[in-house]
């Protein structure tokens, strides 16, 4: 990233050109991620744009976006590697006879290994995004794993030894912040917290990403869910979830955001009932009225 952007400024803008609007933080921080060579620990609540920095900053840097999916039982097998049991196995039949110490530095050759998104990335010969999604939905154990691959970009596999990435890649790790995470691990990044963005610039994020979308019309909508978001709800309403309410409206040819389009539409704004009736109740006497 260094050689392509001299400036926050300017990688901003080409953030802009593929559809992602980073407030001058955001840019900042994608910025020294590539002069230093550290991961990005990107938090914040639930859809704001977190997994979408990694995806515009791999367009923009033309570089393959490597993903690793975070969950509950996740471990190294399905993060890091594994050895091809079946392959080996049928290697040891056709080789039986031989002596072991051959047969074992024969199956422990790269041809047997099952490489991960962490070893993928790490091994990759060409200059890759590496998207850590979700990093707070796994164990601390399985959060230990990843301290080499982030501080050396490095793995160790005790059958074949260290293996260093030829080129560093580019790492965006996001938490929705469920659990705290180890110090160890925040160490090694540069943290980014992103927030729920401004009306004004959700209402640029609408217009970018929803065409034939009015500036007014966008506008009243970035309004409406910034009410919204100050309620008391199980969930706010996130920027993906804007945009599919404007993306609605334009096609069931709703230009006025009032008692009845809200009625018809805030199912797909937000998520649960209680919500619905709470955004429902408090917002009707109030959003009556042509968009301005």
């Amino acid at each position: 990233m260094t050689e392509t952007f001299s400036s926050p400024k300017e990688l901003s803008d080409s953030l802009a050109e593929v559809g992602y609007l980073a407030d001058d933080h955001i840019a900042q921080v994608a910025y020294l991620a590539g002069r230093l060579e550290k991961p990005i620990l990107a938090e914040g609540p639930a859809g704001v744009g977190k997994t979408e920095l990694a995806k515009a900053l791999a367009a923009i840097t033309d570089r393959r976006l490597v993903r690793l999916q975070c969950y509950e039982g996740l471990d190294e097998t399905k993060a890091l590697y594994e050895w091809n049991y079946k392959k080996q196995l049928l290697r040891i039949q056709a080789d039986e006879g031989h002596d072991w110490s051959e047969i074992e530095s024969d199956i422990f050759a790269r041809d047997f290994l099952l490489t991960r998104p962490l070893l993928e990335a790490i091994a990759s010969p060409e200059p890759v995004v590496l998207l850590i999604d979700e990093i707070d939905r796994v164990e601390l154990e399985t959060e230990a794993l990843l301290l080499e691959v982030l501080s050396d970009f490095q793995v160790t596999i005790p059958e074949l030894g260290t293996v260093t990435a030829s080129s560093t890649p580019l790492v965006v790790l996001t938490s929705n912040n469920t659990r705290e995470l180890s110090e160890a691990l925040k160490r090694r990044c540069l943290f980014l917290h992103i927030h729920y963005p401004t009306p004004e610039r959700e209402r640029d994020i609408l217009r970018s990403r929803v065409p034939g979308l009015e500036a007014a019309f966008a506008g009243r909508i970035a309004e409406v869910v910034g009410s919204i978001r100050n309620m008391d709800l199980r969930k706010p309403p996130s920027v993906s979830e804007t945009i599919d309410w404007a993306r609605t409206l334009l096609a069931l040819s709703i230009d006025t955001i009032d008692t009845d389009s809200l009625e018809g539409t805030l199912h797909v704004l937000l998520k649960y009932q209680s919500d619905i009736e709470k955004a429902r109740g408090s917002l009707g006497a109030t959003v009556s009225g042509p968009a301005r």
